[in-house]
């Protein structure tokens, strides 16, 4: 059976051994595609973020990160066993400048303002195309108000070249139904447009999806993506 690589819930970037900026993603979502895709005979790893809901298969292998640089490593280590990476982990765009995060100590208050200096993070699921296997699916998601969430999406898949994303409302973070529809990239051959009518559980959509993954990753399996960026690491 097909190998299936998820990504799910949150990064913290530090700002001190006891502050960080992140975000209010649960991971249910990757959690229930993890224990879906078990069920259903793919074999599964589950890179999972921190204070994540945790898959509920002994079947399922997770390997936990706390921040985007953790996520990163992880993705290096663990991208080429896949045949399939599914990227729904929330990562920060942003962190704390390494000169001003204090890893041993607390920040004190003072009563003063205070001003911490950002870089952007990389984009990991960008990285991930320009190193994958030409026969290996990359899935993405697109989290943005509804009324910008199509043009979003679009926008994506062109600029991270990867071949699907799933593109649902800001609504769905942190809440158990999704209203998503999975977009694929012309570019790469896949002329794939589907949405789930209306809202469903996220258990339920775990099951919707990895249907129409599993055909999609027979088929890239069996006739790899031929355009050149691809090509050039087919041999990775």
């Amino acid at each position: 059976m097909a190998r299936i690589l998820i990504t799910a819930g949150p990064t913290y970037e530090p700002i001190d051994a006891v502050r960080f900026i992140g975000n209010r993603s649960s991971g249910k979502l990757g959690s229930n595609l993890a224990d879906r895709a078990d069920e259903l005979g793919w074999e599964v790893r589950l890179l999972l973020g921190p204070n994540a809901e945790t898959p509920e298969n002994t079947g399922v292998e997770v390997v936990r990160f706390a921040s985007a640089q953790d996520l990163e490593d992880a993705l290096a280590q663990h991208l080429a066993w896949c045949d399939c990476l599914v990227m729904a982990a929330a990562v920060a765009d942003y962190r704390p400048k390494a000169c001003e995060v204090d890893c041993e100590g607390k920040r004190r208050r003072t009563g003063d303002d205070l001003s911490i200096e950002l870089e952007s993070t990389p984009d990991l699921l960008a990285g991930c195309s320009k190193n994958a296997r030409a026969n290996q699916l990359l899935v993405g998601f697109a989290l943005e108000p509804a009324e910008e969430l199509e043009a979003s999406a679009l926008r994506k898949l062109a600029k991270k070249d990867i071949d699907l994303i799933v593109a649902n409302p800001l609504e769905t973070m942190d809440a158990d139904a999704i209203d998503a529809r999975l977009i694929g990239n012309t570019d790469h051959g896949i002329e794939f447009d589907q949405n789930t009518d209306g809202p469903i559980r996220k258990d339920a959509f775990a099951t919707w999806l990895l249907g129409h993954l599993d055909e999609l990753v027979q088929s890239r399996i069996n006739t790899p993506r031929t355009n050149t960026e691809s090509t050039s690491h087919a041999s990775l």
